[in-house]
């Protein structure tokens, strides 16, 4: 169920930022604002700054920034549902149920008790494999002859899964308990007696934690040599445990829970292929190691990553399936390459894997080869030119054919644009000549003549009074109609009397019903977001911008508010005095376009009324208390 976004908005609204992120980092008032050391980054220096009036978090060092539930999520790595529920329960507030139907309801609380059930098999089995690790002389010394210490198995809760075929019995009294099935611990045999067996029998065994730190699953290796050679009848090197409600490949990652504060001491994130890539690359240094387990790189594994950084490096073999694996991750990686993110790619020689290669060269050279690591953009145009005879057009052709879908995954930015002059360059066509051949429509398009092309259109008013002119520029409304984002020229007078307005609220009910018109009947983006802002204020009041900002969400504009509010964040100071300057300029604004009509039009009486009104407008005149 989603939950309602009303209630989201009055949690915010109650919930203090300062406070909550005061749990986990040390704050120091600095003016009107609080400010310490950022918790997502390494820093020395404060960066990271609470608002307490926005009820906001931002770090000028690494750009998080969000309110107490996105800091909650970042922070502690639990869901939105999760941290909503927690907060809901720290202030006294009951999450709307009535939604779901009394079996739904049911449902969903048997799903959580199977869960936190299972979760609990599964550390009883983690602790189990631990002991025998303790009673296994082989299983030791495989581990110290792969350089493992007992302080880093420790650590990681390694383990050991004995040869017996039902060693868990001494473990779990009821072995044919369904919940061994279900949490993927033992396997049931398909003939009629439905025999039992441990699904892991002589193997290193690596717990798989969620982020939360619950153990969900297994992956265990063989105890075979170190080229993957495994011994006669122990079957796959690596196996992992199944899909179960708990435990889902495709979402989780190997040692991220283990990695999260290296996470942010390195800054980046290196996403390896193996377990013990993982635990022996944090054995020497390099802690902020994950894995994907058994299967390729998804966007679920990528997103998840950039809840705790904002760079990652995926590290490779150099062989044909290192390539083929890296492949993927570039396809699942694509619509998360921001302009303020860093997506690497790092391919060592064939002979190498990430802990032969630092034990054969040293950490210092790991560590260069991470920082010389293959560009995200790099890779792209490299994987659109597999295949392609690149001296022929008939190859550059093939080209620009592959590397359009890879592009059209980019999210729009200075990367993007990058990349398509780059692409152009290579296929030996102008920017615009590739544009018109994918059939993009290039924001701000230019006529021949150098003029911005404008269409006009009239609004008519919901009273039915005379249509209002207004000039809008295409790329604007073609954006609002595709429900694209249309972002905001910063430091406008519309952007700054919106970002006042957002910042306090209140000011709102200060000025005018014919000022707040005025504003209303700005063009797009800031018009439509001032109407919405004003039935905000008629539903629910003055809020602060952390709640306004989960309720924008919805509407087309909302990044051209979120960016406003972003980019001028620093050395804020709303005021009433600001927004009646605004309002002021604006109207002057106004009626000189209208005395430009007017005498474009020869209608003098217009034309001497309307300066009549400006030079009232611009005498001084007393201000109104707004106090």
């Amino acid at each position: 169920m989603a939950i309602p976004q009303h209630f989201i908005q009055e949690l915010l609204a109650r919930a203090d930022v300062v406070e909550i992120v005061g749990r986990y980092v040390q704050l120091k008032k600095t003016g009107a604002n609080f400010s310490g050391l950022c918790p997502f980054h390494s820093e020395k220096s404060p960066s990271f700054t609470v608002s307490p009036s926005k009820q906001f978090y931002h770090c000028f060092g690494c750009g998080k920034n969000g309110n107490a539930i996105g800091f909650l999520m970042d922070h502690t790595g639990a869901g939105f549902v999760e941290v909503v529920h927690d907060l809901a329960q720290q202030y006294g507030m009951q999450v709307p149920e009535d939604e779901r139907s009394p079996a739904e309801r049911e449902r969903a609380a048997q799903e959580t008790a199977q869960r936190a059930t299972l979760t609990s098999v599964l550390q009883r089995a983690a602790d189990a494999y631990r002991d025998h690790l303790k009673h296994s002389p082989k299983a030791v010394a495989y581990l110290k002859q792969r350089g493992l210490s007992g302080q880093i198995a420790k650590q990681f809760g390694l383990g050991y899964a004995p040869e017996g075929w039902r060693a868990l019995a001494s473990v779990f009294p009821d072995y044919a308990d369904p919940l061994l099935d279900e949490s993927g611990l033992v396997i049931t045999g398909e003939d009629d007696d439905g025999k039992r067996y441990d699904r892991f029998r002589d193997r290193v065994m690596f717990p798989i934690r969620s982020v939360k730190g619950d153990v969900i699953g297994f992956g265990g290796r063989v105890l075979g040599d170190r080229d993957g050679t495994s011994p006669s009848g122990a079957g796959p090197k690596y196996l992992n445990s199944p899909e179960t409600p708990v435990f889902h490949k495709g979402r989780e990652l190997y040692g991220l829970f283990e990695a999260r504060s290296a996470l942010r001491e390195h800054g980046y994130a290196l996403v390896t292929e193996g377990y013990m890539d993982v635990v022996a690359l944090a054995q020497l240094g390099f802690g902020n190691a994950v894995a994907t387990l058994g299967t390729a790189c998804t966007p679920e594994h990528v997103q998840k990553l950039f809840r705790f950084t904002d760079s990652v490096v995926f590290s490779f073999d150099g062989d044909a399936a290192g390539r083929r694996a890296a492949r993927k991750a570039l396809d699942a990686a694509l619509a998360m390459a921001t302009d303020t993110r860093s997506i690497k790619f790092l391919f060592l020689p064939p002979e190498h894997d990430p802990d032969s290669f630092i034990r054969a060269e040293g950490a210092e050279a790991f560590g260069e080869a991470v920082r010389q690591a293959t560009p995200l953009s790099r890779f792209m145009l490299e994987a659109a030119t597999e295949g392609c005879d690149m001296a022929s057009a008939e190859g550059r052709s093939h080209f620009a054919a592959n590397a359009r879908p890879l592009w059209q995954a980019l999210p729009a930015g200075a990367l993007a644009q990058q990349l398509l002059s780059e692409i152009a360059a290579q296929v030996q066509l102008g920017t615009h000549e590739l544009e018109q051949l994918w059939g993009l429509q290039r924001p701000g398009a230019r006529r021949a003549g150098g003029e911005r092309s404008e269409t006009r259109s009239y609004r008519r008013k919901p009273d039915g009074r005379k249509p209002q002119f207004s000039s809008q520029r295409p790329e604007a409304r073609e954006g609002r109609q595709a429900g694209r984002p249309v972002r905001a020229q910063p430091g406008s007078r519309a952007s700054r009397a919106l970002q006042i307005v957002l910042t306090e609220p209140a000011l709102w009910d200060q000025i005018s019903q014919v000022e707040q018109a005025m504003l209303c009947d700005l063009p797009a983006p800031h018009g439509p977001l001032f109407v919405w802002l004003s039935g905000q204020m008629l539903d629910h009041g003055p809020q602060p911008w952390a709640a306004l900002r989960e309720a924008v969400v919805e509407q087309p504009y909302a990044s051209v508010a979120q960016q406003v509010m972003v980019e001028q964040y620093e050395g804020i100071e709303a005021s009433a005095a600001d927004l009646r300057d605004i309002l002021r300029q604006e109207h002057e604004a106004q009626i000189k376009r209208r005395m430009d009509a007017a005498l474009a039009a020869s209608d003098a009486p217009l034309y001497q009324s309307l300066t009549r009104e400006l030079a009232a407008l611009k005498r001084p005149q007393p201000r109104e208390s707004v106090d």
